[in-house]
């Protein structure tokens, strides 16, 4: 790239901050993405127009062709400014920032030349757009490169075009698949859906995209069959019912209008691009005012602030993990697949090949490249006699829930570790005061507990005592953020925070069954809440043996009595899902739930039992201080829990909900079944009644 022939020097008058330009010896300007003081290229306003000025110029004196790629190695455009986007919702102008994206790159469709997308890296949302906008796109077949249009995680979905643009380009099939879901592709996949026209080398990225930009491309007949038949009227009446009642079985629509305000509008508006547009417009600006996006946004800085509690320097190359049940097998896998050297322990053998054999499946899943997965396999050994603590720079224990079965494994273990190594436990409620006992170098030893299933679970709460040295938790959070898992810091108070707070909604659930409600009531109750799945599943999901082993640490501390069913552990065979049987029967991985009778009526208050006693205790961890603001509260709660993403986390929903009308119906429950349901300590927090 000549960096002499830059800032649009060819433009009389015009001063680019952020576009860049050089024209090819063939005639082809490249015109580079480079956001002022920013590391990643996204679309705020002042960016969008100062490219609308640089698409005016060009119009009028036009080059042979137009390559549009990014100046910054970290990747194409990461999408619109969020924070930028948050305000305007604040100012109420999202309609002027979304009529403004819909200009800009309609003006960039209309260029009279070929313009190009040479995509390198992320490539999402806006980003994804504006190579919509283009006539054609290349991507690098670097593993970096992914496209996606994600918005509807936001709860929204592409307003600069995209949801206008692409059915009409793939299909709506194909397109309806990209946003509904949000996943993105890899060059390869995107190629094969048509969503890019050529797939090289990242070297020759530019090149490539020049020479598309002089010959043109034609596109397979089939693709343009599909995008014609499947955009006309009697497809879309057809196509978009099937479509609802797909999203239907994943989402309500109450909870997440996005995907059937998206598939709604497709279906009511055809014609050309300016009617399309503005039925985007339309239905995207009413989105970004309901309360369901406005958290979902929240919940995306939450994710962002937890990203960045880790930095880089951890220290740690191997891992030496000991206990090869389900958590410590699937903890020993998963930082194998993430690159660390590890070594899995156990007592006997039998343990550790369970282990390898569930491991092998994580690594046949997630990676698609069969002759990579020797390599991340070798990464993983058995380690029967437990040797490799001596070599390893972060020993995780993650057996057995029983204190002096842990303080007896430490006390073999911790003399034959390397001065600099970490120890940690995966306890998943006991505090670490009680472990650290006859530990020698209680600096050194802190608690990282993840949750089941580890490969899907993104949370991994890092547990604090008063002897752990600060240098400790920061490791410990830049090793999560290496195996790209979530890390909330917490006090180690017994059950610390996830479990604390999941642990009375369980247990009232649990007491609700034991009354004799049924099973299938109280996970509906719950999921038209908003939860992922019903408590009742849930304690079937994690088994009534880890329910009971947690109940017993967590009753007495939070004064709670505890149903038949989690008070002792449960019958051989009968432990739920890992054994077929629980509270439900498990068949192939699914919970078979007896169907209630048509005439069964729902106990008014039995959502109220099952969500406040959680408000209840998330109020009262917020008040002892087991994790530092309300912020970190509802990032652990939902990462750790899939708390009801769309409520924005149990204090974002007393604030929404309002404190004193949640106070008063605790205070109805607690009138009617008796002082399990007393107000905890926290209610008068003035965190509860301001704005997030």
């Amino acid at each position: 790239m000549n960096a002499g022939v830059n800032a649009l020097a060819s433009f009389d008058g015009l001063r680019a901050r952020h576009w860049l330009t050089e024209m090819r010896d063939d005639g082809v300007l490249v015109l580079s993405f480079d956001r002022e003081a920013s590391p990643v290229n996204t679309f705020s306003q002042d960016v969008l127009i100062e490219l609308d000025s640089v698409l005016e110029r060009l119009a009028l004196d036009p080059p042979k062709g137009m390559v549009i790629r990014s100046a910054k190695a970290s990747g194409f455009i990461a999408g619109a400014d969020i924070k930028e986007f948050q305000s305007f919702d604040e100012k109420g102008v999202v309609g002027d920032a979304i009529r403004r994206g819909q200009q800009v790159f309609q003006r960039l469709s209309e260029l009279p030349f070929p313009t190009v997308a040479a995509i390198h890296g992320f490539c999402m949302g806006g980003g994804t757009e504006i190579a919509l906008a283009c006539r054609y796109r290349v991507a690098s077949n670097d593993g970096s490169t992914r496209i996606g249009l994600p918005e509807v995680k936001l709860g929204i979905y592409p307003g600069w075009g995209g949801s206008a643009r692409l059915p009409q380009l793939v299909g709506a099939p194909s397109a309806f698949d990209l946003m509904l879901t949000g996943r993105t592709l890899s060059a390869a996949s995107a190629r094969a859906m048509g969503v890019v026209d050529k797939v090289v080398e990242p070297a020759l990225l530019v090149d490539a995209a020049a020479a598309l930009a002089l010959k043109g491309t034609q596109r397979p007949f089939k693709q343009r069959f599909t995008a014609w038949a499947t955009n006309t009227w009697p497809a879309r009446q057809v196509l978009a019912p099937m479509l609802v009642k797909q999203v239907a079985r994943k989402a309500r629509k109450e909870h997440y209008p996005a995907p059937f305000a998206l598939i709604g509008t497709w279906q009511r508006t055809g014609g050309g691009i300016q009617a399309r547009l503005a039925g985007e417009r339309k239905s995207v600006v009413k989105l970004a005012s309901t309360s369901t996006a406005r958290n979902l946004i929240r919940v995306f800085f939450l994710q962002e602030r937890l990203k960045g509690q880790g930095g880089k320097d951890h220290g740690i190359a191997r891992v030496h993990v000991v206990g090869a049940g389900v958590m410590g097998g699937d903890i020993a896998a998963w930082s194998a697949y993430k690159g660390f050297q590890v070594t899995l322990a156990d007592r006997e053998q039998r343990f550790i090949d369970a282990a390898l054999e569930r491991a092998q499946g994580l690594f046949a899943k997630k990676v698609k490249d069969e002759t990579k997965r020797p390599a991340v396999a070798a990464r993983l050994k058995g380690d029967l006699a437990g040797e490799g603590a001596a070599d390893a720079d972060l020993v995780i224990e993650a057996i057995i829930e029983k204190p002096e079965a842990k303080r007896d494994l430490y006390a073999q273990v911790e003399p034959a570790m390397k001065p600099g190594a970490l120890l940690t436990t995966n306890t998943s409620s006991i505090p670490l005061t009680e472990l650290r006992g006859h530990i020698q170098r209680p600096a050194q030893f802190g608690g990282l507990h993840y949750f089941n299933p580890v490969a899907l679970m993104p949370l991994v709460e890092i547990i604090r005592h008063d002897a752990m040295a600060p240098e400790t938790e920061q490791r410990l959070a830049a090793f999560c953020k290496a195996i790209d898992k979530l890390p909330v810091p917490v006090a180690g108070t017994p059950g610390f925070l996830v479990n604390r707070v999941l642990f009375p909604y369980m247990l009232e659930a649990a007491t609700a069954f034991a009354e004799g409600i049924p099973g299938a009531a109280i996970d509906k109750a719950a999921v038209k809440f908003g939860m992922p799945m019903g408590p009742i599943e849930l304690i079937d999901t994690v088994g009534l043996d880890v329910a009971a082993g947690v109940g017993a640490e967590l009753a007495p501390f939070l004064g709670l009595p505890i149903p038949a069913s989690l008070s002792t552990p449960p019958e051989q065979g009968k432990r739920g899902k890992k054994d077929g049987q629980g509270l439900y029967r498990w068949e192939n991985g699914r919970a078979q739930k007896p169907e209630l009778p048509k005439d069964y009526q729902m106990p008014s208050d039995l959502e109220d039992r099952l969500i406040l006693p959680l408000i209840n205790e998330a109020v009262a961890c917020l008040h002892d201080g087991v994790v530092s603001d309300a912020d970190l509260l509802d990032a652990g709660v939902i990462f750790g829990t899939g708390f009801a993403p769309f409520r924005g986390g149990p204090i974002q929903y007393v604030r929404e909900t309002g404190a004193d009308a949640l106070l008063e119906r605790l205070k109805t429950l607690h009138a009617r079944y008796g002082d399990r349901f007393a107000p905890r300590q926290g209610w008068d927090n003035p965190a509860l009644r301001t704005k997030a």
